[in-house]
């Protein structure tokens, strides 16, 4: 303690019990299974990326002819690689040097026109070397990433704008965003927009199996098809829910309800009650179901998501009546983003729902 006070430091017996390391003895230590499994199965060179073939034949293109590299704007849903191919692409070009190379900023947090003044004008006006280290040959530019790009404001969007315009002799831009109406028009003009898709089913599936046979993950098929069901194409989701589940059950087998559980997935059960409550017409009994539903701590954005989902792919409702419930889920679902109540928000849809099949 007093070695604590005087010097502000621990000494290094201390150091390496508190940290977890493991010491000369070997009595105890951090494996690398603390290492997230989203980061070490992310793709490390472009070829690893799955499913989305137009942008990897034009990164190879310009990984082939070196300099030969436009300005890129990647958008899509999240979890489909965006990121991990522009840094796989980086890793690629510059070598082990790709860190100093390439600014990462998320344009989310970093989003006014200052930071474009600061620190992304700052970087773009250095020069880079046409060399790495090692002597081998690589551009002679930089790259700046700007992470969820659709959050900048219009005038730090203004300001990039401008710097691209000034600074393509030495730095390439990548904008990656969800929504790429959010860009304005000056910059998604001077940059190669590439849609990044949502991954297929089989995809997923296949490495999925490959990361339980690298980590020893006991897991039945049809229980990774549930999650990847449950991911709806986002594969950072489902790494992470995988992982999770894992961490959960330990040595045991992950089963579907364990999936159901981490991932947060409302059971059809409900669903169907919920149905059958508007069938009822009785506002009593609608009442103390919604009361039980929210007892249960389940999501409302995700009990109206599944339940759009049931409703369209439903045989035993008409046309109609799937339009006009749906059209309620949508009201639900914009209520819920301002801020309602849960409850009344899904008591409201719920009587809805029973006017609709009782018209």
């Amino acid at each position: 303690m007093d070695s604590f006070l005087k010097t502000g430091k621990i000494n290094q017996d201390q150091q390496s019990t508190s940290s977890g390391l493991k010491s000369k003895d070997g009595s105890r230590g951090i494996s690398n299974s603390t290492t997230p499994w989203v980061e070490k199965y992310r793709p490390r060179t472009v070829d690893e990326v799955s499913e989305q073939s137009e942008i990897v034949a034009v990164l190879k293109q310009c990984l082939e002819q070196g300099a030969d590299m436009p300005h890129l704007l990647f958008y899509g849903p999240p979890g489909t690689g965006k990121t991990s191919t522009i840094i796989a692409a980086a890793r690629q070009l510059f070598g082990d040097m790709y860190k100093n190379r390439m600014l990462e900023l998320n344009a989310s947090d970093d989003r006014g026109i200052q930071v474009i003044r600061d620190k992304v004008k700052t970087f773009a006006q250095l020069t880079a070397s046409d060399r790495r280290p090692d002597g081998k040959p690589c551009p002679p530019f930089k790259i700046v990433v700007l992470d969820e790009a659709d959050s900048m404001t219009a005038p730090a969007q203004a300001a990039l704008r401008r710097t691209i315009e000034r600074e393509t002799k030495t730095t390439r831009f990548c904008l990656i965003c969800n929504y790429v109406s959010c860009i304005i028009d000056p910059l998604t003009s001077r940059c190669s927009k590439f849609r990044f898709k949502p991954l297929s089913h089989d995809i997923m599936l296949t490495r999925l199996e490959h990361i339980c046979n690298e980590e020893g993950v006991k897991c039945a098929p049809r229980v990774l098809a549930r999650l990847v069901d449950a991911s709806g194409g986002d594969m950072r989701r489902a790494i992470t829910s995988l992982q999770s589940t894992a961490r959960l059950k330990g040595e045991d087998g992950i089963e579907e309800v364990d999936v159901l559980e981490v991932v947060g997935t409302v059971p059809d059960v409900w669903l169907d009650r919920m149905i059958d409550m508007g069938r009822m017409y009785d506002y009593q009994k609608m009442d103390g179901f919604v009361e039980d539903l929210i007892f249960e701590a389940y999501s409302a954005s995700q009990i109206l998501e599944q339940l759009h989902d049931k409703i369209v792919f439903s045989t035993d409702l008409k046309d109609n009546q799937k339009a006009i419930i749906c059209k309620s889920i949508s009201i639900c679902a914009y209520r819920l983003q301002e801020g309602c109540s849960e409850y009344v928000t899904l008591l409201n849809l719920l009587c809805s729902v029973a006017k609709a099949l009782k018209g």
